[in-house]
């Protein structure tokens, strides 16, 4: 069942009724403005890569992937009763985040008929209770995610603007632990966003320090940062 949100995203992308749910070259597509492709994701960018491969062959196309930079968690015990809980979540998704997704599409980014457009957004997440199935179960399930409002966005095509969420304090060489620490992210983040630099060529592998892979800007990138960093 398609949520709020992403309903909500549709209809801010296309900016009318009409422009949505249109039918291209057999796909049901999200909104059509000017003649762009918009498909909303939420769930993996992976699942999308086919649909999105055959679509580039002819056409422009924004793919819109929502992050939740801040959620409220509302709770009720029975479909449309009244709430028994709300509060924030303490997990806040970063643009970072969208390398746990990315990883899955890397084999099409980047493309020059394609743009990521990675939204920073403020929800409401609608929680229903359940008895817990498992041991460590959850004791709900999702009823309905709705947007709040946009707290930004950021559009990516190339490979300079994959490299241009490197941190500027970051000292190439690198490794997942220094990204991790200039970035202020977590390792695992950290090791999937060295993962899509290299598999796109946005950085090189040029060695090891101890058992850590060392990673590095091209050489003409790495000259153009030192120069910025001189001046």
């Amino acid at each position: 069942m398609e949520s709020t949100l992403h309903r909500e995203l549709k209809l801010l992308y296309s900016g009318s009724a009409e422009d949505v749910e249109v039918q291209v070259d057999g796909y049901r597509i999200d909104a059509v403005v000017d003649g762009t492709l918009f498909e909303i994701q939420q769930a993996s960018l992976g699942a999308l890569r086919s649909k999105v491969r055959a679509l580039l062959d002819r056409h422009e196309v924004v793919v819109v992937k929502p992050l939740a930079s801040r959620k409220r968690l509302i709770r009720r015990a029975k479909k449309d009763g009244p709430v028994i809980s709300s509060r924030f979540s303490p997990l806040r998704e970063s643009i970072f985040h969208l390398f746990e997704d990315l990883v899955y599409f890397v084999d099409l980014f980047p493309h020059e008929r394609l743009t990521l457009e990675v939204v920073l957004t403020e929800q409401e997440e609608h929680r229903i209770s359940k008895v817990r199935r498992r041991r460590f179960g959850p004791d709900y399930r999702v009823e309905d995610r709705r947007l709040v409002q946009v707290v930004s966005s950021h559009s990516l095509r190339t490979l300079a603007d994959l490299r241009a969420l490197l941190p500027v304090t970051l000292v190439s060489p690198f490794t997942t632990e220094d990204l991790a620490r200039e970035a202020r992210i977590p390792r695992w983040i950290s090791q999937k966003m060295a993962y899509c630099l290299r598999k796109t060529g946005a950085v090189n592998v040029i060695g090891k320090r101890g058992r850590s892979i060392l990673y590095e800007l091209p050489v003409e990138k790495l000259t153009k940062r030192r120069t910025r960093k001189a001046a």
